[in-house]
């Protein structure tokens, strides 16, 4: 499945990027559920091995740096940590972000072709030989650091940042990071902005004096209904097999040892 499969270009408007750069709110001393968060490192590094069981059937998500393939989405090319996709803007934007720091890199030569197929799934002014190169940039140190720089811009600070204004523990605040990771943060029915709207009808998170799990329960409703709204995304189990387990554990700290299933495959973080 395509990580950022839903991020389109319209998504990356000024409030989102703004939302993304911000730093997330410190946790309240006293407060249990933001006492720890996701952006803890042992924690950040649980989320991405999470992720990767859905998005890449593994757990070492270090190795999909230079991972790239068209999956038939719709979204063109997906590619790297977090399914960058060339056709919803956010490889767009990570290849001008490296192109950037490193100017003249093996990518930076295709950057008008990823502004044309922006918004569909054409290959034009790519193949044959993008693949090939998306694969050498991956060997690069710098590349990796600018994948991490817009997984954590576009994807991860806006998540925990929510997740800690909400109140919610390190499993509420990894459960907002997949959910945004998958449905982008737009305007559109199913993004990440209107699934909260959507749990906000059923329940109130707990920094509005809700019961936590009572909300986690009603955000995954939403996140459900989304996911059904396209057949790319209508298996549901990285919730009903993944983070539904966790949160009827209780385990809101998202503390191993974990258990899960993905697509019927099973994974533990011991």
């Amino acid at each position: 499945m395509a990580a950022g499969a839903l991020l389109g270009a319209a998504l990356l408007t000024a409030p989102v990027a703004a939302h993304a750069t911000a730093a997330p709110p410190a946790p309240t001393a006293g407060v249990t559920a933001a006492a720890t968060g996701l952006d803890d490192p042992a924690k950040k590094d649980i989320a991405m091995r999470i992720v990767s069981s859905a998005e890449n059937s593994s757990l070492d998500w270090k190795a999909q740096y230079k991972y790239i393939e068209d999956i038939g989405d719709g979204r063109g090319y997906t590619a790297g940590i977090i399914g960058f996709c060339s056709g919803t803007g956010d490889m767009l934007d990570l290849v001008e972000y490296y192109t950037q720091v490193k100017p003249g890199n093996v990518l930076a030569k295709y950057l008008p072709a990823l502004r044309k197929v922006n918004g569909g799934d054409s290959h034009a002014g790519l193949d044959p030989n993008f693949t090939r190169d998306w694969a050498k940039a991956a060997q690069d140190a710098e590349f990796k650091k600018a994948q991490d720089h817009e997984r954590d811009r576009v994807y991860f600070n806006p998540a925990v940042g929510q997740g800690k204004s909400d109140g919610v523990g390190t499993l509420g605040q990894f459960i907002y990071y997949d959910a945004i990771v998958m449905h982008g943060d737009g305007g559109d029915s199913t993004s990440f902005r209107n699934i909260r709207k959507r749990a906000l009808a059923k329940a109130k998170p707990p920094a509005q004096g809700g019961n936590e799990t009572a909300w986690l329960n009603a955000f995954l409703d939403a996140r459900v209904w989304a996911m059904k709204q396209e057949e790319a995304h209508s298996d549901t189990s990285r919730v009903d097999t993944a983070q539904r387990v966790f949160l009827k554990k209780g385990n809101l700290g998202l503390d191993t040892p974990l258990e899960w299933k993905v697509y019927g495959d099973s994974y533990r973080i011991g």
